[in-house]
């Protein structure tokens, strides 16, 4: 039985919580958007856009934050199987830790993809897209959904 506040199956803890909202998801996304061994900076942009999106929604932003993170997460992906000289994408289901860290790699990609402007200003943007249900990552999860469904067929060779 794995100690408390341990990944089940491998033995790294979980970051400590982050020191504003007392949050690991928060702290987890710190940890991701951290470049260059800059995470300072990072949380500089993640409590600006934290702000951002306080301003716009009216609302708890942690809130708004798991809810983003919750509608981009996703539930289906396809992995390569190798069988009988032929490759399939196999449809398999998400754990939620990995698909909790699909969905914040998603939301930083798409806020940096996006020209112009701040990046705190830029993650608050695809922060709320995603509240909302839109923006590119919400489109990324609804492609890898896609792609599952269209693979449902090859389902049989998961192990």
């Amino acid at each position: 039985m794995p100690r408390k506040g341990l990944r089940p199956r491998d033995k790294r803890p979980l970051p400590k919580p982050d020191f504003k909202y007392n949050s690991v998801l928060v702290s987890r996304l710190v940890n991701k958007l951290n470049y260059t061994g800059k995470k300072i900076a990072a949380e500089k942009i993640i409590y600006g856009a934290m702000d951002i999106l306080k301003e716009k929604t009216k609302e708890n932003p942690l809130d708004v934050f798991v809810k983003a993170v919750e509608n981009v997460r996703p539930l289906l992906e396809v992995k390569a199987r190798r069988v009988g000289g032929s490759n399939y994408q196999v449809p398999i289901e998400v754990k939620t830790l990995r698909g909790t860290t699909l969905a914040m790699r998603w939301i930083i990609n798409a806020s940096r993809s996006r020209r112009g402007l701040p990046m705190k200003k830029k993650l608050a943007e695809e922060l709320l897209l995603a509240y909302k249900k839109e923006g590119t990552a919400f489109k990324k999860r609804e492609d890898t959904h896609r792609m599952a469904e269209a693979n449902r067929a090859f389902a049989h060779y998961r192990w």
